[in-house]
């Protein structure tokens, strides 16, 4: 019998048009480190993940693969060869609009939430919504470089935007 008390939300998935400007945005943008790169015929996918939940620090790249299914939070990057260096190609459907409307956005909790997204300023992110605008003054939402949409929250809500 399984016990479904065991279980835990390991990883998503997202199909991304050009991995070195991607990977780059997730580690330099999110602080998250590539650990695992598994490529296929026509393809290759990255594993991301905040380098804190492997448990340990100095740990190889293949100590890390071998905990990656004992651990939550891993972001898998599905790279389809060619699609970097093709002009005609549009980009995958983030979710939140039509068509393909369904899938709508990771989260992100940051330690605060002014001081993260005045960092994603110097760096050049693009927001969909900053913390002063709209009703909900507690989050903002940036893109990945494929249109993805991530929510930033902070890890504290006592320090959340003030």
């Amino acid at each position: 019998m399984s016990d479904p008390s065991t279980y835990k939300f390991n990883h998503t998935m997202f199909r991304i048009k050009d991995p070195k400007v991607s990977i780059e945005f997730y580690e330099k943008v999110l602080g998250m480190e590539k650990f695992k790169e598994s490529a296929g015929s026509d393809f290759t996918n990255f594993f991301l993940a905040f380098p804190s939940g492997f448990g340990g620090s100095n740990l190889s790249d293949d100590e890390k693969a071998a905990k990656m299914f004992n651990r939550e939070g891993i972001l898998e990057l599905c790279h389809n060869h060619g699609t970097e260096s093709d002009s005609n190609f549009k980009g995958y459907a983030s979710g939140n609009e039509e068509p393909g409307r369904g899938f709508g956005h990771i989260a992100i909790t940051v330690d605060d939430l002014d001081a993260a997204c005045k960092r994603f300023d110097d760096l050049g992110v693009k927001f969909k919504k900053r913390p002063e605008e709209g009703r909900m003054r507690h989050i903002a939402f940036i893109y990945d470089p494929d249109g993805y949409w991530i929510e930033i929250l902070a890890n504290n809500r006592d320090v959340a935007h003030k």
